[in-house]
């Protein structure tokens, strides 16, 4: 059970990660919102939530360029931010 437990929590610090990076920017933030239909005020009550962190990572898997680049930023392979995704989903 640690082993999934571990996997969960690197799956939530990448997506924390990669909503940070996307936020970083303000065009790709509002595009997030736009496209998503969240809100600031969703994103800060429902920031731990797996579901929420799913999304974002959707979010970025839908435009390939912005999963590349936000991958290369967290030093990480688009496929982990992939699988990160699947497992906030189960």
């Amino acid at each position: 059970m640690k082993i999934q437990s571990t996997n969960e929590e690197d799956a939530e610090q990448l997506a924390l990660g990669a909503l940070g990076w996307t936020l970083s920017e303000q065009a790709r933030a509002e595009r997030l919102l736009g496209l998503t239909g969240l809100t600031p005020d969703d994103l800060r009550s429902r920031l731990g939530e797996p579901s929420l962190l799913a999304e974002i990572l959707r979010f970025l898997e839908a435009h390939e360029p912005d999963l590349v680049a936000c991958a290369d930023a967290l030093d990480v392979k688009p496929e982990r931010l992939v699988d990160a995704r699947r497992r906030l989903e189960q």
